[in-house]
Formats: structure tokens, C-alpha cells, sequence
């Protein structure tokens, strides 16, 4: 497949499956896993080591998971969810919050379900918003407050010059660099926020505070400021490094560092099908779908890997994983598609599993 062709979901680990052969660790130690038991199950070792508590929240019995995507944490420490849906549940909420111990506290979102994807809380004027963005049978992006209701909704921005004729009033199930396909936010110090375009026209693009469009970079290619699916993109404001947006060049198994203004600088290598970052501390978190969590210090040097099953996930019959519970296992990770920090450090992983999962990694050290 071509850097100009979009690239199945379904069908990534066939047409990927050479592309992410091992990162090179800068000193990073070897990773503790450990099987199924009754004891706490830890992985990685020193500061950076953490209990996997697989299938973390509970949801109530009339609801059900379906693709489990992206995960983001307010300042209370309440985890919200959202998961991509089956289109003909229409009526069936897509964003789930639970809180800081697990228990379900509440849903919303069906104008998502059927598309849900990026989900990103952002605190503005005393109050915290959800940022959320919706691809196939959607194609559409919104702020909502923590309850649900919508500040605004918006879809695909035509003034860009990129999309198809009635891609904004009449959006179709259709793939392609004229499309709409939005997969996730970063937010600007300024109140706009960059909104990446990462399973359509493959751009990042700018809007300004009061949400309307500015700018856009980008575009489809094989690296160096072009993408093959952006498909995550933060702010990396970590202390002893420039402010630097980050965009997760998931096909072609790279991260890309830009300038604040959209220029490009350089491309991390070596990942596997790299789908999302954030930041804690000193700490960028990679989930990558091909079978595990990295963790990079600010010197953007691997210090730790954690839930590592690419072996098993890209060999033979490794397809098959993905849709069997019975074959995963304990401490492993299947696709991770999205992690975020809570506020001590702790990681949730969203993975993408047509049974939905969401696991906690509770730090230790």
C-alpha cells in the first residue's frame, strides 16, 4: 500500500507487519512481565514500574463495550472513555466515565457512537471541557462539558481547500485524502487547539480560540513533514526542551517533532504502528499497536517497555489474537491504541479490541 492510499484498521497488521521490526533502547532495562496470579502483576523495574490491572472499570449491564479508543483523565481523576460503537446502536452512548477507583458514574455521546475516537480534556477559565472528534459514519469534532452537553459541534473545514464538495453538510462513509476523517486534538497556549486529520486528508490543522480554522501542514507522504495516518499529536512542553508539537506518523512507524508554527524538525524511529502521546513529568508515553507501552525521558531516550507481546501479535496467526480473549494474556498488551496519565503517574491504556479493554497501570516507584 502506497503513502497515498489510506490504511485499513482491519487489515494493519498484514500490510504493516515488516514495518516495526525493534526500537533501539538507549539504555532502557529489560522489562519484568510476569504470568497469570494471584499475586499483583508488575512490569518494568525501578522508577518506572507498574501493577497491570487489565479490564480496570466495570461497566453497568445495559451497556456494552464495543472498540475501545481513547482515554483521558480530569482533575478530579475521573476517567473517560470513549469507544467507537456499532452503527446501528445509534442510541447507544460512546463516552463512559468512571472514577478514580473504577465505578461508573456515568454516559453520553451517541451523536459519536458509530465513529467515536479522540477524546482530550482541556481546562478553560475554571472549567474543564471534553474535546472530541468522530471519523467514519461521523466526521465530526465537538467541545462538550464533563456532563455531556455540547458547546459547539463542527465538521470538516472546507476553507482549507482540501476536501470534497459537501464533505461539511453531507459527509460520506468514503476514504480518501479528500475526506474528513479526525482522530485527535492538541491543545495551544493561545486557547486554540491543532486537530489532526489522521484516516483522511492527512493534515494537522490550526484553529484559534474561538474555534475557527487558520492554518493546516501536512499532508500525505512518506515522512519529513508529510504523513501515512497522523493518527495522534500533543504539545510536548517538557521541562529542558522547546515547545514542540509532536505527531504520531503511525504507518510509517515514526514520530514527527515540529516547530509551534508547523515546521518540521526531525522523526523518531522504530516504533510500531505508533497511535498516540502525552505527557507527565519528564515522561512521553507511546502506545503503540503493535504490542506494547514505551516510555521516553526528556532526552526522548527509551526508558522502559512495558506489556511487550509484539512477538506473539505480529507471527504467524498473530491476527487472531486481537478477537480472542482466550489468547491474550496477563501483563500483555494485544493493540494499544491510545494511554493517558493520572495525576500520580499512573497509566490508562485503551486498546483496540472489538470486546473493549482498559487497563490501569498503577505506578509503584
Amino acid at each position: 500500500m502506497s503513502a497515498n492510499e489510506p490504511v485499513s484498521r482491519r487489515d494493519f497488521l498484514a500490510t504493516t507487519a515488516t514495518a516495526a521490526g525493534a526500537v533501539v533502547l538507549l539504555g532502557a532495562p529489560a522489562v519484568i512481565t510476569a504470568q497469570k496470579t494471584d499475586k499483583p502483576l508488575i512490569v518494568g523495574e525501578g522508577e518506572h514500574k507498574f501493577e497491570v490491572q487489565h479490564d480496570w472499570p466495570q461497566l453497568p449491564d445495559k451497556y456494552t463495550w464495543q472498540i475501545t479508543h481513547n482515554v483521558a483523565v480530569d482533575k478530579a481523576g475521573n476517567l473517560y472513555v470513549i469507544h467507537e460503537g456499532r452503527a446501528d446502536l445509534k442510541d447507544h452512548p460512546s463516552i463512559f466515565v468512571f472514577d478514580s477507583e473504577g465505578k461508573f458514574i456515568r454516559a453520553f455521546g451517541s451523536q459519536f457512537q458509530g465513529g467515536g475516537h479522540g477524546i482530550e480534556i482541556r481546562e478553560e477559565g475554571g472549567q474543564e471541557f471534553l474535546y472530541v472528534c468522530a471519523y467514519q459514519m461521523r466526521k465530526t469534532f465537538a467541545k462538550l462539558d464533563l456532563k455531556g452537553e455540547t458547546v459547539w459541534q463542527k465538521f470538516a473545514p472546507m476553507e482549507s481547500g482540501v476536501y470534497a464538495p459537501e464533505e461539511d453538510s453531507k459527509p460520506m462513509q468514503v476514504w480518501g485524502r479528500d475526506r474528513f476523517m479526525p482522530t485527535n486534538f492538541a491543545f495551544l497556549d493561545d486557547g486554540g487547539f491543532l486537530l489532526v486529520d489522521g484516516y483522511g486528508a492527512f493534515y494537522v490543522h490550526r484553529y484559534d480560540k474561538d474555534a475557527k480554522w487558520v492554518s493546516c501542514f501536512g499532508g500525505a507522504g512518506g515522512g519529513e513533514g508529510k504523513f501515512n495516518t497522523p493518527h495522534g499529536i500533543w504539545i510536548d512542553k517538557r521541562a529542558g526542551r522547546e515547545p514542540s508539537i509532536v505527531v504520531c506518523d503511525r504507518a510509517n512507524n515514526t514520530l514527527q517533532y515540529f516547530s509551534m508554527d508547523g515546521k518540521y524538525q526531525e522523526t523518531l524511529k522504530g516504533y510500531g504502528l505508533p497511535a498516540n502521546v502525552e505527557t507527565w513529568k519528564n515522561l512521553l508515553v507511546v502506545p503503540e499497536l503493535h504490542a506494547r507501552i514505551t516510555l521516553l525521558n526528556e532526552k526522548n531516550e527509551v526508558v522502559a517497555q512495558l506489556g511487550d507481546d509484539i512477538a506473539r501479535v505480529k507471527g504467524p496467526g498473530g491476527g487472531a489474537i486481537r478477537g480472542d480473549r482466550s489468547k491474550w494474556q496477563a501483563g500483555k498488551f494485544v493493540h494499544p491504541h491510545d494511554a493517558c496519565f493520572a495525576a500520580d503517574g499512573s497509566i490508562f491504556v485503551a486498546e483496540w479490541v472489538a470486546t473493549g479493554r482498559i487497563s490501569k497501570l498503577k505506578k509503584l516507584a
